[in-house]
C-alpha cells in the first residue's frame, strides 16, 4: 500500500507560479511508487494527464499543454515528488492529483497507476 498526500495549491494571478509537492508513505513505495505522476481535473471533465517522472528521475514526460511551463522533479528520497508551475494561465485552473505507478515501463498508462491522492486545488485568476 502507498498513501500520496499533495499540498502546494492555493489561488495564483496568471503569469504566476505555484510549486505542488506529493509525499508517498507506506512500506512498499519501493515497490508501487517507481513512477509518479500528476494529473488534472476540472469539474464534469475527464482526469488528464501532467507530467511524470521515473524512479531514477532521470525520465521525465509531459503534456503538451504543459511541456516548457511546468518542471516535475523527485526529491533524492524517491518519496516527494515536485511540479513546479510556472507562467500559469487561466486553463491550469483544476484539482491537482498524484498518482503512483509500480511499473517500469515509462511513461505508464494511466491505467497502471494504481494508488492516488485525494487532491490540490489550483485556481488561476486572471
Amino acid at each position: 500500500q502507498v498513501q500520496l498526500v499533495e499540498s502546494g495549491g492555493g489561488l495564483v494571478q496568471a503569469g504566476g507560479s505555484l510549486r505542488l509537492s506529493c509525499t508517498a508513505s507506506g512500506s512498499t513505495v519501493s515497490k508501487y511508487a517507481v513512477a509518479l505522476g500528476w494529473f488534472r481535473q476540472t469539474p464534469g471533465k475527464a482526469r488528464d494527464f501532467v507530467a511524470a517522472i521515473d524512479w531514477t528521475g532521470d525520465k521525465t514526460n509531459y503534456a503538451e499543454s504543459t511541456e516548457g511551463r511546468f518542471n516535475i522533479s523527485r526529491d533524492s528520497a524517491k518519496i516527494t515528488v515536485y511540479l513546479q508551475m510556472n507562467s500559469l494561465k487561466q486553463g491550469d485552473t483544476a484539482m491537482y492529483y498524484c498518482a503512483a505507478s509500480g511499473d517500469y515501463a515509462f511513461p505508464p498508462n494511466l491505467y497502471e497507476y494504481e494508488y492516488w491522492g485525494r487532491g490540490t486545488q489550483v485556481t488561476v485568476s486572471s
